[in-house]
C-alpha cells in the first residue's frame, strides 16, 4: 500500500477530527488545520503528500488553497469536499488541478479509494522522474561518460543486457570503470529497487571469501561466534557484483559454478542448501581464456559467466573522451572542495591529452582532484597539474589517438593538439569566439591572435 503524510483541513472541529481518525486508520500520517492560512503554514513546514480540504471556510476557500498549492507546491495533490457541491464547483475544481471533488457527508470507503489512487499516482510520477533523470545522464541511460565510438559500442550492448537478467562479464584494465558500469546495469534493470551488493574477490583470502559470499553458521570455524548471512543472501532480489573474478580459488570456483547452475548455495558449516534470486555480474582485468589454458580457471564456469561480454576500452584507446571526463571531474571536485576552478587552459588540456594514463580513468580523476586542490583560480593552468604528469614523446609505433606525431618534435605536437582543441571548442559554440574563449580560459583577443597566426601559417604553406 502507498502511504503518505496527509493534511486534513476543515473549519468544523468534529468533521476534521473524524476524517483524521479515519485517515490514520488507513495507515497514513495525519496533520490537521482549521483554515487555509493554518494549512499553508503546515505545507511550508512538512513534506505533505496530499490535502483533504473543505471547500467553504472562513477566509480563503478550499479552491483558493488549491490554487496557492498549485503555484508553490504543485507536487501536492488536493481533494476538495463540500456540503454545497454542484457540477459547476466540481468542474472548476478539476480545471484548477484537484485530484477529486467529493460531496458531504463523506463516504469513507470512497474517500479511501481516492486517497490510495492519488498516492499511487504521486509515487508513479516520482519514479518516472527518477527514471528519466537516470536515462538523461547519457543517451544510453548509463552514467558512463564519453562519446567515443569505442564507448558507444560498449554502452549499446550494455543497454540491451540491462533489460534482461542475463549474467554479464565485464572485462577491462584496472581503473577503467568496471564497477560503475555494473552499477549502471543494475540501476536500469528490473531489479533496480533491490540491493546492489559488490564484492572485491581479490581483497579477500580464500579462507574468508567462501564465508563472505555464502555466509557461515556459528561454530563452523574459529572466530565464527554467530551465524552470518553471506553477500549472495544479502543481494536477494537485486544484483551481486563480483569484481576481480579471475582471482578466486579453484574451491570457490566450484561453489560459484553450482550456485550459477542451481541458484542454490550452502553456508560454511551448513548442510541444508538455500536458494537466492539474484543477478550475477562479474568483472576482471585478467585474460580468462589464457587462465583456462593454464588450468587456473574452470572453462565451464567461464561459459556460465560469459553470457554477455562487455569489454571496456582503456582510456588510451579513447583519448577523445578526456575533455569530457576532465570537465566532469573538475565540476565534481570544485563543488566538493569549494574551489573556483571552472575550466582548463588550452595548454593544460593539451598536457592532459598527451599523458599515457596507465591507471586509466581513475588516474585522470586523481590528477584533476589534485589540480583542483592546489589552484585558487577559475582556470586550471599547465603548472597546476601534478609534476608527475609529463608529456610523452611519441615514437613511430606509438601515436597519440587523434593526433599526428611530428618525429618527436614536442612543441609542434602540442601546438597541433592545442589547435584541435580550440577548433573543436569553436565548433561546439557555433563559432562564437567570446563563448569559446571563456570556456578555454583564454581572452577573446588571445584566441583571435592564435586563429590569425594559424591562418597566416596556412596561407604561407
Amino acid at each position: 500500500m502507498n502511504t503518505g503524510l496527509i493534511l486534513v483541513v476543515d473549519d468544523e472541529k468534529t468533521q476534521r477530527e473524524t476524517l483524521a481518525r479515519a485517515v490514520a486508520s488507513w495507515g497514513h500520517e495525519v496533520l490537521i488545520a482549521g483554515d487555509a492560512e493554518e494549512a499553508q503554514a503546515q505545507v511550508k513546514g512538512h513534506p505533505i503528500d496530499l490535502i483533504l480540504t473543505d471547500l467553504r471556510m472562513p477566509g480563503l476557500s478550499g479552491l483558493e488553497l488549491l490554487e496557492r498549492c498549485r503555484q508553490n507546491r504543485p507536487d501536492i495533490g488536493v481533494i476538495l469536499m463540500t456540503a454545497y457541491g454542484t457540477i459547476e464547483n466540481a468542474v472548476e475544481a478539476m480545471k484548477t488541478g484537484a485530484v477529486d471533488f467529493l460531496p458531504k457527508p463523506i463516504d469513507l470507503d470512497q474517500l479511501e479509494a481516492i486517497v490510495n489512487r492519488a498516492l499511487a499516482m504521486k509515487n508513479l510520477v516520482k519514479e518516472n522522474r527518477s527514471l528519466r533523470r537516470r536515462l538523461s545522464e547519457t543517451s544510453t541511460g548509463f552514467r558512463m561518460l564519453g562519446g567515443s565510438e569505442a564507448m558507444a559500442a560498449v554502452l549499446s550492448r550494455a543497454s540491451r543486457a540491462a533489460e534482461t537478467d542475463a549474467t554479464v562479464l565485464i572485462l577491462g584494465a584496472s581503473g577503467s570503470g568496471k564497477e560503475l558500469l555494473a552499477r549502471s546495469l543494475h540501476d536500469l534493470s528490473l531489479r533496480s529497487d533491490g540491493p546492489f551488493v559488490a564484492v572485491n574477490c581479490a581483497a579477500l583470502p580464500e579462507t574468508l571469501l567462501e564465508s563472505e559470499l555464502f555466509g557461515h553458521l556459528k561454530g563452523s570455524f574459529t572466530g565464527a561466534d554467530r551465524d552470518r548471512r553471506g553477500r549472495v543472501h544479502q543481494a536477494e532480489g537485486g544484483t551481486l557484483f563480483l569484481d576481480e573474478i579471475g582471482d578466486i580459488s579453484s574451491a570457490v570456483q566450484v561453489k560459484l559454478l553450482r550456485f550459477l547452475q542451481e541458484r542454490e548455495f550452502t553456508p560454511v558449516g551448513g548442510e541444508k542448501p538455500l536458494r537466492a534470486n539474484v543477478r550475477v555480474v562479474t568483472a576482471t582485468h585478467r585474460d580468462l581464456p589464457e587462465m583456462i589454458a593454464q588450468e587456473k580457471f574452470r572453462e565451464d564456469l567461464f561459459f556460465r559467466l560469459n553470457v554477455v561480454n562487455l569489454s571496456l576500452p582503456a582510456l588510451a584507446e579513447r583519448k577523445e573522451d578526456i575533455p569530457e571526463l576532465a570537465t566532469h571531474f573538475l565540476e565534481r571536485y570544485s563543488r566538493r572542495y569549494q574551489r573556483p576552478a571552472r575550466t582548463f587552459s588550452a595548454q593544460a588540456m593539451a598536457r592532459l591529452m598527451g599523458h599515457q594514463y596507465r591507471g586509466n580513468v581513475r588516474e585522470l580523476e586523481n590528477i584533476i582532484e589534485q589540480a583542483v586542490v592546489m589552484t585558487r583560480a577559475e582556470v586550471i593552468h599547465e603548472e597546476d597539474l601534478p609534476a608527475l604528469l609529463t608529456p610523452r614523446t611519441a615514437g613511430p609505433d606509438d601515436e597519440l589517438p587523434g593526433y599526428q606525431t611530428v618525429d618527436g618534435d614536442l612543441p609542434r605536437l602540442m601546438e597541433t593538439m592545442e589547435k584541435k582543441i580550440i577548433m573543436e571548442t569553436l565548433a561546439a559554440f557555433s563559432g562564437n569566439k567570446s563563448s569559446a574563449a571563456r570556456h578555454l580560459g583564454l581572452t577573446e583577443s588571445g584566441l583571435r591572435y592564435k586563429l590569425a597566426k594559424w591562418n597566416d601559417s596556412a596561407e604561407r604553406d
